[in-house]
């Protein structure tokens, strides 16, 4: 039975749908004005992979994504570059989408951009007015945080604390510090309004296009643990008092990415581009890397972490023989579920995949590689990249040691000479026409993972 950690209670909950089997999810996506980093990958890894265990449960889920395309961010891009708004979030959509391809991240069901949405932005803010739960002020529309009494349950922040911390701005329009924009007056880059030229504020697209898609209420929204607040807090409360009714089940927050203990973040400027990350390691190093940990703890980026992850990777991929039937062994699904079941316990399912990756190598029985292969995806690991993580040579270098002695190499010699000999051994054997000690030779590295390739240039070595 699926349990997971609710921020709203601060408890780990089993999950029950509203509508059961139909399971609504809702994670906020990106704003597109750069290029996506490691800390948008673990984000959207982790509830890819909720995604992809709710379906393999047997839950109907309709997953909404939004895609902020208008936001002082964007604008500003856009004036620095030269270029329309929309340009840059044409630019960096296509960006992002690219991306998420790489990593082998699902498309959600529904992915509705803010700008495509504005009526029902609309619609919402005048329904807030009309309940004085939101004030108009010279073209602006603020929300009235004094009037939501349960204002701060999510990030579990009482009022009067918020009020201490609120930074007090002079001439400021708002009632209170803590009120916040549902709509700004814009005159050059807005839209019209029963307020005059404007856009809408952050917190009010998300809201309005949850409603849209996935109605009034929703079983989970997700994302990760910096918008807990005051985005999801403002969410929460807007979307409560314009609805008349609880608006999230089970409100889902993942940890950070960390470089020395700090948060990455383009405001810090110590992130990495997806991008520049997998010209070095493919999306199924990324994805474990980030599944080793749980997902709501912090995880620290470094380069150990990530080898460490690539090593792991190719004992899981290249595991697996070619698949063939259906059968299955239930007792790994079995265990594999019991762990995921513990709030996404994806380290505790990894190991279950190693067991299975142990029994394929003792046994070399063909359910177990299916059961590989169905497990391994439901984690959104690609077994069509099983070519692409061998070995390579610096790597190899430990287990052509271990050949030294079958091979009378003095010890000291260096992996690169030692290779050189045992081909010229195997060379020599062939010219021999010792075929048995040729075949000999070549068995011995096979079993070591070493295949040779023999070509007009002479004969090279390569991993498994």
């Amino acid at each position: 039975m699926l349990k997971l950690f609710n921020t709203l209670t601060n408890r780990d909950e089993i999950f029950e749908p509203v509508e059961p089997p139909k399971v609504k999810m809702y994670v906020c996506g990106p704003t597109v004005y750069d290029h996506a980093h490691l800390g948008h990958a673990r984000c959207y890894i982790t509830w890819d992979v909720l995604y992809r265990y709710l379906k393999f449960s047997g839950y109907d889920v309709t997953y909404c994504r939004n895609v902020t395309d208008v936001d002082d961010k964007i604008i500003k891009k856009a004036q620095e570059a030269g270029i329309t708004i929309e340009e840059v979030s044409k630019i960096y959509y296509k960006s992002f989408e690219n991306s998420m391809n790489k990593l082998n991240i699902l498309k959600p069901d529904i992915e509705p951009y803010a700008t495509k949405t504005i009526g029902e932005m609309i619609a919402m803010i005048k329904k807030l007015i009309e309940g004085d739960y939101a004030y108009e002020a010279d073209g602006d529309v603020y929300f009235d945080v004094q009037k939501y009494k349960k204002y701060g349950q999510l990030s579990k922040q009482p009022v009067e604390d918020l009020m201490a911390g609120a930074r007090v701005e002079a001439n400021d329009k708002k009632k209170s510090p803590l009120d916040f924009a549902l709509w700004k007056k814009d005159e050059k880059h807005g839209y019209k309004s029963p307020w005059g030229e404007g856009r809408p504020g952050w917190h009010i697209e998300c809201s309005a296009m949850s409603k849209k898609f996935l109605g009034n209420r929703i079983d989970i929204h997700a994302g990760g643990a910096d918008l807990t607040f005051p985005h999801h807090e403002n969410e929460l409360a807007q979307s409560e008092c314009a609805n008349g009714c609880d608006f999230v089940k089970y409100w889902l927050h993942n940890g950070f990415v960390t470089i020395n203990k700090e948060k990455m973040s383009k405001s810090l400027g110590n992130f990495f581009t997806i991008d520049d990350i997998l010209k070095t390691y493919d999306s199924n190093v990324i994805r474990f890397f980030i599944l080793t940990n749980h997902y709501r703890m912090p995880v620290e980026f470094n380069e150990e972490a990530l080898l460490s992850a690539k090593n792991g990777v190719k004992r899981l991929i290249n595991a697996p023989k070619d698949t063939a039937g259906q059968e299955i062994d239930e007792e790994s699904v079995a265990a594999f579920n019991e762990a995921m079941d513990e709030d996404l316990n994806t380290s505790k399912a990894m190991a279950v995949l190693f067991s299975i990756v142990d029994k394929i190598k003792k046994t070399n029985e063909q359910k177990y590689s299916n059961t590989l292969i169905k497990l391994g995806e439901v984690l959104g690991f690609d077994f069509s990249l099983k070519e692409k993580v061998k070995l390579t040579k610096e790597e190899l270098a430990a287990k052509i040691e271990g050949l030294y002695d079958k091979f009378e190499i003095p010890c000291g010699t260096g992996a690169y000479e030692a290779m050189d000999k045992i081909i010229e051994m195997r060379n020599a054997a062939r010219e021999q026409k010792d075929w048995a000690k040729s075949d000999l030779i070549r068995n011995e590295l096979d079993a070591a993972g070493i295949v040779l390739k023999d070509s007009k240039e002479g004969t090279d070595w390569e991993a498994k």
